[in-house]
């Protein structure tokens, strides 16, 4: 056979240094994006903050303010005015726009960490109850950096002997966990994590296959025998190897140091602003949210005039500039999408509170959006919206949920909210137990277990039918 060349056209979709930027600002909360504005200006000089960026300002393309929302006559949908620029707003939890009102010690950020982060899409997840206390069991099990480090019998023995599990059913369990957010979380080995990184790829990305059998493979012998001995030991082109260990290179071997405690000095600083106008519930990015710097012109027009080696520095820094903007502002808009498609969701739970918050997953809001699970999980993480319920984190919008009689379901949330209730209303010389309320439930046609209830009491922080006897 004869070696010849061959020429064809084809798309390809590259995980591109653009693209890497892009998902790495959609997933900063909005002090880790400041710093990184920050730095930005200070490091090219083809940037510069906007003279009228207005940070305590609403920003977006079909945003209007919650002051001016009842513009045209100056009143809401009941015909009550609209807050002043001082003023709370009337109902709900006494959340307020004002960040200067209220306690300052409940606008601190609450830490969020790795099995926080991991717990929380586990009980969004559609497993058994049995599955999720395995999934709970294996989180624990994993180490600051996300890796399970501990043997499967280890993690059976102790779920014992409250369940009995064996090795296939805790790996079924493991391979689900795998599958969150970040990628890579759950591996046993870093050939494990970065294939689990690579799975997440687009197909087409180049290198992807050879990657893949390199991290499955002679992945430990890389450093020793160098590309061209993994080369001839794969019987590939080194250019090929290459670029499938530049590949490799820009995956994250410790993945679950994404997430980590965020300092106690840290407070919430809200992304969008969100409002009801004439009975629709609208949102807007906070004015800090949006792109708050831009090209300095004048060292764009000085590319023009001075020389080479200067203006190859200039034109370089002028490209990084761009792509900033524009990730900065596909960052906006897939924030903006998500709260809009959150609000046409839960627009119950703004109107009534947690009782009205109905089970919803980052499953459904990604299919709605055509977006990936794990672009979902990014846009919310550690982002607040501010409502006239207070500010909220968006992952407060999601709830796992159970059926009820009546063929509906009813979030956890709900069940929380109903549960609260029934036991601020209850005789305190004769409190109401876990079975108790049960049966309460039951009958308002929502079936859930003892167990499930004292769970739920515990998490609110409520103490047992005994410990809440008050004689007065």
């Amino acid at each position: 056979m004869k070696a010849r060349l061959q020429t064809s056209l084809g798309q390809q979709l590259v995980m591109t240094p653009q693209l890497r930027q892009a998902i790495r600002l959609l997933q900063m909360s909005s002090a880790e994006l400041e710093l990184e504005l920050t730095e930005a200006v200070e490091t090219n000089p083809l940037l510069e903050w906007a003279e009228d960026a207005a940070p305590a300002e609403p920003a977006g393309e079909h945003a209007d303010a919650p002051a001016q929302a009842g513009a045209d006559d100056g009143r809401g949908d009941d015909g009550a005015e609209w807050p002043g620029e001082n003023e709370q707003w009337s109902g709900g939890q006494g959340g307020s726009f004002d960040d200067n009102d209220g306690d300052a010690g409940e606008r601190i950020a609450e830490a969020d960490t790795l099995a926080d982060h991991l717990l929380w899409q586990l009980h969004l997840s559609h497993l058994s109850a049995r599955d999720r206390a395995i999934g709970v069991a294996l989180i624990d099990a994993l180490d600051e950096d996300g890796y399970l480090r501990e043997p499967l019998p280890a993690v059976a023995e102790a779920l014992r002997p409250d369940i009995a599990a064996s090795e296939d059913e805790i790996l079924t369990v493991l391979h689900r966990i795998q599958r969150f957010d970040p990628a890579g979380v759950g591996a046993r080995t870093l050939g494990e994590c970065l294939s689990l990184q690579l799975d997440a790829l687009p197909a087409a990305t180049p290198g992807l296959c050879l990657a893949r059998r390199i991290a499955e493979g002679p992945l430990e012998r890389l450093p020793r025998a160098g590309i061209p001995g993994i080369s001839a030991e794969l019987r590939q082109p080194v250019e090929a190897v290459e670029e499938a260990v530049q590949l490799l290179r820009s995956l994250d071997p410790r993945p679950g140091r994404q997430l980590g405690e965020v300092s106690s000095d840290d407070y919430v600083i809200p992304d969008c602003v969100v409002w009801r106008q004439r009975g629709v519930w609208k949102a807007a990015l906070a004015g800090h949210a949006g792109p708050r710097v831009v090209i300095h012109r004048g060292y764009e027009q000085l590319i023009r005039r001075c020389g080479d080696a200067d203006a190859s520095y200039l034109r370089t820094q002028l490209q990084e500039a761009r792509w900033l903007l524009k990730g900065l502002e596909a960052r906006g808009e897939t924030l903006l999408r998500v709260v809009n498609s959150l609000l046409h969701h839960q627009a119950g739970f703004l109107e009534f509170g947690a009782q009205a918050l109905r089970p919803l997953t980052l499953r459904e809001i990604a299919a709605e959006l055509d977006l990936h699970e794990s672009t979902i999980s990014r846009t919310i993480a550690r982002k607040h919206v501010r409502t006239p319920r207070g500010t909220l984190p968006l992952r407060a919008f999601f709830a796992s949920g159970i059926d009820t009689d009546g063929g509906g379901e009813a979030s956890s949330t709900a069940i929380q909210s109903m549960i609260r209730r029934l036991i601020d209303a209850e005789n305190p010389r004769k409190p109401l137990s876990d079975a108790k309320l049960a049966d309460m439930l039951k009958d308002s046609g929502i079936p859930v277990a003892r167990r499930t209830v004292a769970k739920y009491r515990e998490a609110m922080n409520i103490s047992a039918s005994h410990e809440r006897v008050r004689l007065v």
